[in-house]
């Protein structure tokens, strides 16, 4: 249920959602109860009830005739979705080569890039992933011991990992 309610102090216009039994405007913040507020349109439609708000404040300050030619929120809604320009045509009139940046953002091979991503990776690869057992193949890869451990205490902390007995786990 949508109701198009008015404020008896400043007279601002707002869309209540659902039965509440008081509601605060807010533009001046004065608590109402519901059944003192007036309700302009109440409706199961949420579209309809923006509609309704907005050809009131239209009409308020003299622009009905400006807002029957806008359309409703739903129309207006359908046409936001579709794109204005296409991503080559940007990237282009912005000085970025297209073929560039689409070769940029694809996957490259040969593992994981990501450092928590990948430090998961060989946790759940190995049988018996102690601290040292993973520290030795992250190396192998890549990674830098003292990040290595910094990392491994923060996937513990957050929870991505546990640790028992010298013994880490994925989660």
């Amino acid at each position: 249920m949508y109701a198009v309610v008015g404020c008896s102090r400043c007279s601002a216009l707002w869309i209540l959602e659902g039965r509440a039994e008081s509601a605060s405007c807010p533009r001046c913040e004065k608590r109402t109860p519901r059944s003192r507020l007036r309700s302009f349109v109440e409706t199961e439609d949420a579209d309809h009830a923006r509609d309704v708000r907005a050809a009131m404040l239209a009409e308020r300050s003299g622009e009905s005739e400006t807002f029957s030619s806008v359309g409703s929120f739903a129309e207006i809604e359908e046409r936001t979705t579709e794109p204005v320009i296409d991503d080559e045509s940007y990237l282009a009139s912005s000085g970025i080569d297209p073929e560039e940046a689409a070769a940029a953002a694809a996957p490259r091979s040969g593992g994981s890039t990501d450092r928590k991503t990948l430090l998961v990776e060989v946790v759940s690869a190995l049988d018996e992933p102690t601290e040292e057992r993973i520290l030795a193949v992250a190396e192998e890869r890549g990674l830098e011991r003292e990040t290595v451990e910094a990392m491994l205490e923060k996937l513990v902390r957050s929870g991505a990992l546990t640790e028992h007995r010298g013994r880490y786990r994925v989660l």
